[in-house]
């Protein structure tokens, strides 16, 4: 019990004053006491981002409520957008007005739980709104730099998955795996089945799964089969053991091949072949490398996934589910999307930004005691006239 208890306080909110001192860039603390010295000014804060966005607010908007309970004031915060909407490159996203000595400190902490998020959210939008017909599964967290980043992409995941359920009816995100974020996908607990690690400690991927079967015998089943590199003999060995679970839509398969080499039964030829029966047109215009090795190349390709699913149509196992995962960001996601790969579930950490500095949003006053003022060359961040 005091372990869980010390683990709930690793993201502590709000940060005690002695943290933000150590925290926070230097020259705002040391502006923070000139302010105190020569007089304290109202103040209004603009905040944008360089590229466009998907607008995911809140984690930052709570701290900065909690930073004002905890220093007895008040801060305004006018959001221009709903969370979850597109924001062009270089619009204000909201406006951030209190005292100057209460804010001025506060700008490094409050940056960092809003740019990634927005970036994120903003991948997470894409992929869902690609795949709408696909379930997602958020598995960011062992890409994340620590705690606090994995809340803010399981929450990104979530802003993006509910902007694309709203605007297509996309299927989106159904859950990711961690138990401490699952809330924000409306769970209460992680999901996911099994990692590699249980098959190679089993001796087989049949052993494992009748390992997890005994072990939870009222879940479903998702059995990985790439561990021995035998995809499509071990995802039939698999489904004829446990032919209750396949017929019930209750046992799936994930792929989740490495780049290093192509799934059972495939080569550079075969995977051309079997692209040619379910997505002639898919070769037959122009491509780039990237899409010709997401098309037919190694590791979980859109061949690999067709020729599983062929492979199990023929054996009867029709209901059996196709889990893909392994590399599944926006640009492989329009490609499956392109030539109708048939995915059930993509599990994926990777609507994680590929170049932070794109996360980096800025902060500047654009009013001082009610009086507009604002770097050359930043006018744009001015409140405009009904705004």
């Amino acid at each position: 019990m005091k372990k869980e208890k010390a683990a709930e306080k690793l993201i502590e909110r709000p940060l005690t004053e002695r943290k933000v001192e150590a925290w926070t860039d230097r020259y705002f603390w040391k502006t923070k006491k000139a302010v105190e010295a020569f007089g304290d000014h109202d103040v209004t804060y603009s905040v944008f981002m360089r590229r466009p966005v998907v607008f995911a607010p809140k984690l930052m908007v709570d701290w900065l409520k909690c930073m004002a309970d905890a220093r007895d004031t008040e801060f305004r915060i006018d959001l221009n957008y709903a969370e979850g909407q597109w924001v062009g490159a270089g619009e204000p996203l909201l406006y951030i007005g209190g005292l100057f000595s209460q804010l001025v400190d506060l700008e490094t902490l409050y940056l960092q739980l809003l740019g990634p998020p927005c970036v994120a959210a903003y991948n997470a939008f894409t992929m869902c709104i690609e795949l709408p017909e696909v379930e997602f599964l958020a598995m960011e967290a062992r890409h994340c730099a620590g705690l606090e980043m994995t809340e803010m992409m399981a929450y990104a995941a979530s802003v993006g998955s509910s902007a694309a359920k709203s605007q297509v009816g996309a299927k989106g995100f159904i859950g990711n795996a961690t138990n401490a974020t699952s809330h924000y996908f409306g769970k209460t607990g992680g999901m996911g089945t099994m990692p590699h690690a249980l098959i190679g400690y089993a001796g087989s991927t049949l052993k494992a799964a009748e390992m997890y079967v005994e072990t939870f015998p009222d879940e479903p089943v998702t059995v990985l089969v790439d561990y021995y590199g035998r995809e499509i003999t071990d995802s039939l060995t698999v489904c004829r053991r446990f032919p209750e679970l396949a017929s019930r839509g209750l046992l799936s398969i994930r792929l989740d091949t490495h780049g290093g080499r192509f799934i059972e039964g495939l080569d550079p030829a075969e995977s051309y072949a079997v692209l040619e029966r379910h997505a002639p047109l898919a070769v037959r215009r122009y491509r780039n490398e990237q899409e010709l090795r997401i098309l037919t190349g190694t590791g979980v390709s859109a061949a690999g996934i067709f020729h599983l699913r062929e492979t199990l149509n023929k054996e009867g196992f029709h209901k059996v589910r196709i889990i893909a995962s392994s590399g599944f960001d926006v640009v492989k996601c329009k490609v499956m999307a392109d030539v109708n790969a048939p995915i059930d579930v993509v599990g994926t950490g990777s609507f994680l930004p590929h170049s932070w500095p794109e996360t980096y949003a800025t902060a500047d006053i654009v009013a001082y005691a009610g009086r507009e003022s604002v770097k050359v060359g930043r006018e744009f961040l001015l409140k405009k006239p009904n705004a």
